[in-house]
């Protein structure tokens, strides 16, 4: 009987999962949606526990719908939305707070006092991280001193803390395990990534007892097995990645060099770095791109905040449009922006800016500015932000990229990797499977269980379905990116 591999893709707005064969084809798929919570301006949460339950449902409805069994299912992999902080009490298993989301800011104050201190070059020394609202250091100091008697009981030890992953795996194990991978840690900002341990002189930086964390494994590795009455049977649980490590396993990016492009809610390029730590100059992330065997591949990476979500704002906020695909034929039949810009600042900006304070604005509007003009430039300020990476990459020494591979939800519309491509000025490779990061964490939970000899082996598996090469004169990529950067430093404060 042939053997699959099951990934539980827990994502910011929606939890999925789906079943692959080892020649790493989707067999099956299920999805639903997630709740979000906005209690104040700036702040973002989710109901942990909704999460615990669309996780189960989605794999027990993916399970139905293919007709596979608990039995058939090799291992399983978990990927997840990064940096979400959940606190729970670790006798019932229940939360004790809202998650609080990696959009959130309510922190920004926080991390801006300490940055005064003068801690960020220690910390960024330290964890590859800058001091920033988006980890979840402060978020989970903020439930600790927030939430009545947190605190007081996190001290006496009978609390958890873990990001989505960790919290999904103690209750798919009910409690038998607490447990992230590497990272995940390395996105806490607790986690020193040189020495790969949770970190004294941080843990104490943000208050943090260090009886709520959990322990770290490679990324493959034996995270436990969910409980038999969840599935009728019991299911090893063999990899775990955050969400963009995911994407970049699943795109098969294994030798330094080699660069994917994430196209989800927000937007994050990471580029394989090797066994070389990369201290970026221009306010990039260094991070662990796996840990496998013991042995840490490093990588450099760029997040922006808001890709799909402007779309979804278009859809939803300013009912421009009335789903998310219609923007590919609206842009087709719109001959361009006409200099309308749209910087999607909505919760701040992230990499190169990290500026918690941004907000969004539209520039440019003329009475000729319509629907078809507002829609492509939502769309390309994805594209603008990625160039933003891109150029602060190089700056670091990454050198001239040639080729980027992209994946997420929007990586579909080919105008706009079209449009990547020309802004850009690299080509654009869109893989076969476009769900990489549900993929990566297959792949890890394969190798743990010896369905795949090696990483080569992995590579192999991975084909391209289209490139996309740039068309646009070199001119009007310089003049049209000019025009982005413009409109970017209208909506920035001064950077601390």
């Amino acid at each position: 009987m042939q053997p699959y591999l099951l990934s539980l893709d827990q994502g910011t707005t929606s939890t999925r999962a789906i079943i692959f064969n080892l020649q790493g084809q989707a067999v099956a798929t299920a999805q639903r949606e997630l709740k979000q919570f906005y209690p104040a301006d700036g702040w973002v949460e989710h109901d942990a526990e909704e999460i615990a339950d669309s996780s189960l449902a989605v794999c027990r409805d993916v399970l139905q719908q293919s007709g596979i069994t608990a039995q058939q299912i090799a291992a399983m992999g978990i990927t997840n939305q990064r940096e979400t902080t959940v606190l729970w009490d670790r006798k019932t298993g229940k939360p004790l707070h809202k998650a609080i989301v990696w959009q959130d800011r309510r922190t920004a104050d926080s991390c801006l006092r300490l940055k005064k201190a003068g801690n960020e070059a220690m910390v960024q020394k330290k964890t590859g991280l800058l001091l920033d609202p988006y980890f979840s250091a402060t978020k989970l100091e903020w439930m600790l001193d927030n939430v009545a008697g947190a605190r007081a009981r996190a001290n006496r030890g009978e609390l958890a803390f873990g990001t989505i992953d960790t919290w999904l795996i103690w209750q798919l194990t009910g409690g038998q395990k607490h447990a992230t991978d590497a990272t995940n840690a390395a996105r806490t900002l607790l986690f020193n990534i040189h020495t790969q341990e949770w970190d004294e002189e941080l843990l104490a930086l943000f208050n943090i007892p260090s009886s709520l964390l959990p322990e770290v494994h490679d990324s493959a590795s034996d995270f436990g097995k969910t409980e038999t009455r969840h599935f009728g049977a019991p299911i090893q649980i063999g990899g775990v990645a955050g969400d963009q490590q995911a994407a970049l396993i699943g795109q098969a990016c294994f030798k330094p060099g080699m660069v994917k492009s994430t196209y989800g809610t927000g937007c994050f390029m990471v580029m394989n770095t090797g066994s070389e730590v990369i201290n970026s100059q221009h306010r990039l992330l260094t991070t662990v791109g796996y840990r496998l065997n013991g042995k840490v591949t490093y990588a450099l990476e760029g997040s922006i905040f808001v890709a799909g979500a402007a779309v979804q704002w278009l859809r939803d906020g300013i009912q421009l449009i009335k789903q998310a695909g219609d923007t590919e034929a609206i842009a087709e039949e719109t001959v361009d922006s006409r200099g309308v810009y749209l910087v999607p600042a909505f919760t701040g900006l992230g990499a190169p800016y990290w500026d918690p304070h941004a907000r969004g604005a539209i520039f440019g509007l003329t009475r000729d500015t319509g629907i078809g003009e507002i829609v492509i430039a939502g769309l390309e300020a994805v594209c603008f932000q990625t160039r933003d990476l891109m150029e602060a990459m190089k700056k670091d020494g990454a050198g001239s990229l040639k080729t980027v591979r992209v994946d997420g939800g929007m990586a579909v519309n080919n105008w706009l990797m079209q449009a990547l491509a020309d802004i850009v000025g690299v080509h654009v490779d869109r893989p076969t499977v476009t769900e990489t990061t549900a993929l990566g964490v297959a792949w890890l939970a394969g190798l743990h269980v010896g369905q795949f000899a090696s990483l080569d082996a992995i590579a192999d598996l991975w084909h391209c379905q289209r490139e996309f090469s740039p068309k646009m004169a070199a001119e009007k990529r310089e003049q049209m990116y000019s025009g982005w950067l413009d409109a970017v430093q209208r909506v920035t404060l001064k950077i601390n």
